[in-house]
């Protein structure tokens, strides 16, 4: 499998596949929504996107396109719902599916990373911030996209694999 196909949730292998590292994309994939975050090339910060309504894949193609190519993404973070015992369910099935249409779509690699307790985490820290609760439903989706690709970076960039 060539690098631009590579679906992994083994960072070492995302890593190899991007030498010269470079901007990432990160995702939280809802039923509804679409979290989604960037870090810079060298993989130190992520920062939340917008958050994107979600329809059918040829209208989510068209959106993730737009910000892959204004942002010069060469790869993708994308949460992986795993159920909180570590067990696979229908949304993991989902989300892998969704993977590889993003990888066959745009040629990049895609790093499958365990999302459990983003949400969580970012409900907290908007809740730290005094974020209204309509203001964080808003924000929700992006803040945990960048905690789920700074979890990835930092085990990236770290060497921490």
């Amino acid at each position: 499998m060539s690098s631009a196909h590579l679906i992994t949730e083994a960072a070492p292998d995302f890593a190899e596949a991007l030498p010269d590292g470079g901007v990432l994309l990160g995702l939280d994939l809802g039923t509804k929504t679409i979290g989604t975050a960037t870090c810079d090339a060298g993989w130190r910060f992520a920062t939340n996107g917008k958050t994107l309504g979600r329809g059918k894949w040829t209208r989510d193609k068209a959106l993730l396109g737009e910000l892959i190519t204004s942002r010069d993404v060469k790869g993708v973070v994308l949460g992986l719902p795993r159920n909180m015992d570590g067990s696979e369910g229908p949304r993991v099935q989902a989300s892998r599916a969704f993977a590889r249409n993003l990888s066959e779509a745009f040629g990049l690699p895609v790093l499958l990373w365990d999302e459990r307790w983003s949400t969580q985490s970012a409900e907290a820290a908007l809740i730290g911030q005094d974020i209204s609760r309509a203001k964080r439903a808003k924000a929700i989706d992006s803040h945990a996209a960048a905690i789920i690709l700074q979890g990835a970076i930092d085990r990236l960039a770290g060497g921490v694999i």
